[in-house]
């Protein structure tokens, strides 16, 4: 069995809205993420990780988000407003995390 590095989570924003007919996330950045970097979405009863597969802002598709940036993300399962949004990043590193 391989042992696997440990892992910390950087706080990267805020869930503000979801829409759930189109499984998306509205999120405020307060950090820089992405596209294919791994996130973990906390709240009361959200407790995911997934890669980041699309992320837009007024319909147009973006590669990277800066900090202030509200951007609609693909998640797999529901989130809630006022969850929080971690980028899970390789603790020795400091790169992404593994990828799903």
């Amino acid at each position: 069995m391989q042992e696997h590095a440990p892992m910390r989570e950087e706080d990267v924003g805020v869930i503000t809205h979801y829409w759930s007919d189109l499984g998306v996330a509205g999120v405020h950045l307060t950090a820089p993420l992405n596209v294919g970097e791994h996130i973990h979405v906390v709240g009361h009863t959200s407790d995911f990780e997934q890669s980041v597969g699309s992320m837009e802002t007024e319909h147009h598709q973006l590669s990277h988000a800066e900090p202030g940036a509200d951007v609609g993300i693909r998640v797999v399962e529901p989130a809630r407003e006022h969850d929080h949004v971690y980028k899970v990043v390789d603790y020795d590193t400091g790169g992404p995390g593994m990828q799903l």
